[in-house]
């Protein structure tokens, strides 16, 4: 019912509000399933580049999937976000930099 309400309440809100909306609850399964599917990549700098990198489909898809939790869609939808080249080149320049501070 909350999340109903929340939905609602939305529909008042600017573009700019609604899409920053869509991207923090994306951003919230989109941690979980990084976590759990891809252990070795440094967390915050691969959820910036998935969220970065998603489409405005891919993000309402993934933000509908926060309020039960991740799904094996939720998976299929990083998975292919995670292998486009965009996310695949700042994956390197965000995440690698920190794997190696990590390893140093």
């Amino acid at each position: 019912m909350c999340i109903l309400a929340a939905g609602l309440a939305l529909l008042g809100c600017s573009p700019q509000v609604q899409d920053a909306f869509a991207r923090e609850a994306a951003r919230s399964v989109v941690t979980r399933v990084v976590v759990e599917r891809f252990p070795g990549l440094p967390v915050e700098p691969a959820i910036d580049c998935v969220i970065d990198n998603a489409t405005a489909a891919q993000i309402r898809a993934l933000a509908s999937d926060a309020a039960l939790g991740p799904t094996p869609a939720t998976a299929e939808v990083v998975g292919q976000i995670i292998t486009k080249p965009e996310t695949i080149n700042c994956l390197g320049t965000r995440g690698l930099p920190v794997l190696l501070q990590q390893a140093g």
